[in-house]
Order: structure tokens, then sequence, then C-alpha cells
């Protein structure tokens, strides 16, 4: 067997799967391969040495534009004459002859002011977006989205006012620090993404810490805590911090939909999947899968969209557990999950993981299975920008002609190879089972509507016999009907009379009616 017929499946050692910088937690591809805390450290330590250089240059421009004026000042103070000093001079004259020299000084302060101020503004990453920004808060979303939008948060306030009530000093401290907060950020608007979930890490770590300390190491509570906290801030900053105009998300989703489009003819069998979508319990795991990845970006909260990852996670190893009658593996995962993701093409899939990144609760990113699922979520999505021929087990060429659509792969033969659809003409289509999944399901749904065609034909004259049949029973009746008037005609005999005491039995026993008799006055 060639090698090009060996087929593989897709393998990450789960070692890739933690931070580069050997402390146990799980990276991410957005930290290039850290940890939340990691990343932070290095974050931290980059801007530290940036902000350094920005004002070393600052300075130096500065020390520039002092020698450049100086330079041309030069020329035209000489020949003025020296100011004598304050001590020797009279007050009168002395004013006057600092008057030119006050003037120059305060020229040469502006003048200063203004080159520093140009400076920060250069390096200032923040402040290119801010004229577009700007420009779109004129926008009003529509009343509805406003009116959920509202109900929404209203809800969470009141669930989060309820959960503080019963920390009592402690509750009203965290609700007090959280509005502040938030006030706080919403005089942000102009900072970039990162500074932003800088700022909502930083106040994740204080109030944690603080939380720590007051619970006295009682991680559980902390945890609770936080995720509360988590819920009510990011709900309310939800508008202003998911998918900012300072970054390029938006590009990134629009990409990554592309890709998943063009990558529509990757079947299972390309990726090694072991799931049979045949079995209708698996196949009930994978709408559920993709129903959970596609939800996720109806969620506001970061952990609302972890959970919906990691439910669809748990659906995708449900399926394969019951294909392969065992427990599934990592190996298994990881091509099931970029199945998933390519059948699903979720809606703002960079812009949802880059929120997840920014704004969860680190802890959670870190450990768990939460994070865990994510990672791997991540990688899919890195596999997926980079797929290629040698990725699936194909040629440069086959993958080309399968991306442009000029022709469309099959299931593989008995020998492995994967035979080709030139120019929508099949080599040989005697069974379904030999076409691509997509026409496959596509027959076998013509096959279904044709007999449920077949069935309403035959119900639609099975129903017209029988209204046929109703009528001419109807008219069999009615015939018997009249032959039957017509052959004993029906008489109405008026009834006899009767005295009032007719049915009186015992009537001959009683005595003679009374005569009246006329006495003569």
């Amino acid at each position: 067997m060639s090698q090009r017929t060996e087929r593989r499946g897709i393998h990450v050692d789960q070692s890739e799967l933690l931070c580069k910088k050997g402390c146990g937690y799980y990276g991410n591809a957005a930290w290039q391969g850290l940890c939340s805390k990691c990343w932070r450290e290095e974050y931290q330590r980059a801007r530290q040495k940036q902000i350094q250089e920005d004002w070393a240059l600052a300075e130096k421009l500065q020390r520039e534009e002092e020698v450049a004026y100086a330079s041309s000042q030069g020329p035209q103070s000489q020949p003025q004459p020296q100011p004598q000093p304050l001590a020797q001079s009279t007050p009168p004259h002395g004013h006057a002859s600092l008057a030119p020299f006050s003037k120059f000084e305060e020229k040469k302060t502006n003048e200063k002011m203004r080159k520093v101020t140009t400076v920060k503004k250069f390096f200032s990453p923040s402040t290119r977006m801010a004229p577009k920004k700007e420009s779109q808060e004129g926008k009003t979303p529509s009343p509805s989205i406003s009116r959920q939008t509202s109900m929404e948060t209203d809800r969470v306030s009141k669930d989060f006012l309820e959960f503080l009530k019963n920390l009592q000093r402690p509750g009203r401290e965290i609700h007090k620090q959280c509005r502040a907060f938030i006030e706080s950020m919403a005089n942000k608007k102009d900072l970039g993404a990162d500074e932003l979930s800088e700022c909502v890490q930083d106040f994740y770590q204080n109030l944690s810490d603080r939380l720590m300390s007051h619970f006295k190491g009682s991680s559980e509570s902390v945890e609770r805590v936080m995720d509360q906290v988590e819920k009510y801030i990011m709900t309310r900053l939800y508008k202003s911090v998911f998918c900012p105009e300072t970054t390029d998300d938006e590009k990134k989703d629009l990409a990554t939909q592309h890709r998943i489009r063009a990558l529509h003819w990757v079947t299972i069998e390309m990726l090694c999947v072991s799931m049979d979508e045949e079995i209708p319990e698996v196949s009930d795991n994978v709408v559920k899968a993709i129903t959970d990845v596609i939800e996720m970006d109806s969620k506001r909260v970061p952990r609302d969209k972890l959970a919906c990852i990691t439910q669809c996670s748990k659906h995708i190893f449900t399926a394969i557990k019951i294909t392969k009658n065992e427990p599934a593996s990592a190996d298994d995962f990881l091509p099931a999950l970029i199945y998933i993701v390519l059948k699903a093409n979720p809606p703002r899939l960079q812009s949802n993981i880059q929120y997840i990144t920014r704004f969860c609760n680190p802890s959670r990113l870190m450990t768990g299975e939460d994070g865990y699922y994510f990672t791997n979520l991540c990688c899919a999505v890195a596999f997926i920008e980079k797929l290629d021929g040698q990725s699936l087990n194909l040629s440069t060429e086959e993958f080309e002609r399968y991306m442009s659509g000029q022709a469309s792969p099959r299931r593989p033969t008995d020998d492995g190879s994967w035979p080709l659809e030139v120019d929508g003409s099949a080599s040989s289509s005697t069974t379904t089972a030999a076409v691509n999944p997509v026409l496959a399901q596509l027959h076998h749904n013509l096959e279904l509507l044709s007999s449920l065609n077949i069935r309403q034909d035959r119900l639609t004259e099975a129903a017209q016999g029988l209204q046929e049949e109703l009528a001419s029973w109807e008219e069999g009746v009615q015939r018997e009907v009249q032959d039957i008037l017509e052959r004993y005609p029906l008489e109405i005999r008026p009834p006899p009379e009767s005295a009032i005491d007719t049915e009186n039995a015992e009537s001959d026993r009683l005595p003679p009616p009374l005569t009246p008799q006329v006495f003569a006055g």
C-alpha cells in the first residue's frame, strides 16, 4: 500500500495543549500558547518596555526640537543686550527688560508641550479608531433589541442583588465596587481591546484576593462569588467590549466563515472521525452538538459561552462512545470537534473566542473541563485555518480542485483511494453509498419525498373512492325510503272523541248525576 493510501487521523499531543512556560495550566493559541497568568506577565513586561521606549523616543525628539529651536533663535537673540541681574536692576526697568524673555520662555514651553503631546498621541494605540467609534455612537439599536437587552440586564442585576443579600456586609461592599468599576469602564471606551481586558482582569484579581482573605481560603466560596460578579459585570459591559471596533475581530469572523464554507466538501472519513451518523442516537448527538456551538453566540456572559462549548463537547464524546462501544479518547475527540465546527459554521466564531479569552475568569481557562474543551476548540479553529491536502491525506492538486469546486470527493473505495466526480458527472453512481455523503443524503431525501408523493396520491384516490361510495349509499337509502312510502302510504286518522271519565274503570259504580228541579214560588 502506498503512502498516499494510508489513512491517518488528526493527532495532537496533550502536552501541546499546556502552557509553553511549563506551569501546568492550559495554553491558548490567542496567547501564543501561554496560559492567562503567564500571558499577563509577558504582556505587562512587554507593555512596560514599550512605554519606556516610547518615552525615551519622546524625550529624544523633544531634545532635538529644543536644539533646533535654540539654533533658530540664536542669531536673533545675539544683538539684544544681556539682561541685568534682578538685584542690580530697578523694578520698573527690570520688568520692562524681562518682558521679551518671559515671552520667549512661554513660547518655548508651548512648543515643548505641543511636541510631547504630539509624540504621545503618535504612540498611543487606542486613539487610531476614536473618530470611527465616535461616528458609530450615533447609531441607535432597534427598540426591540434595546428592550430585550434592558430586560436581561435588569434580570441579571436583580439576581445579583438577591445573591449578595446572603453575604450581608461583604455583599454591599462587592456591589459598591462592581458599580464603581462599571462606571469607570464607561469612561474608557477609547481604549483598545487588550487594555480593556487588562482592566477587567485586574479587577477580577483584586476582588478575588480580597474575597480569599474574607472567606479564609475557601476557594469554592470565592469561585461562586466571582461567577456572579462576572455575570453581572459582563452583562452590563457586553455591548461595549464584545467585538470592539478597535480590533479586527469582525474581519477574522468573515475570513473564518468563508474558509469553512470553502471546506464544505470535507467528509467525515477524511477527518477519520469515529462517529457513525447512520445510528439514530449518534445523529441526534451530532445535531445537539451543532446546536450548542451555534447557540454560543447568543450568550452574553463568558461563562455561559464556555458552558455551550462544554455541552457540545460532551455530546461529541457521547456520539463517539455509542459508535465505538467504548469510552472516547482525546485522539478521537479533536477530529470530531473539527467536523462539528465545519458542519455548524458558528456565527462570529473568532469574536466569541476572543471575548472569552479577554474577559473570562482566568481560573476557568487554566484548569478544569471548561479550559480543556475551550483549548481544543481553539486548536480546531487553528487547524481549519491551516488545513491543507496533506492533513486530509490528499495531493495538492486534488485539494485545490476540491477547494475551487472543479471536482467533488467521493467516499473511499476498498483500496483506500478517493475517486473523483469531475464536472458533475459520476464515474459510478449505481449505489448511493459510493457518492459524497451530502449527495447521498440528498438522494435519500428525494426518494423519501417521492415515496411520500406516491402515498399521498394513493390516499387521495382512496378518499375520492370513499366519497363516491358515501354518495351512492345515500342515494340508495333515499330510494328505499321512497319505495316504502309509496308501498305503504301513511294515513293520519283523527283521534276518537272521549268523555272526561272515559278512562275511569269504576265509573259505572258512581251514582247518577243530579237532575235539576224547578220549585214553584
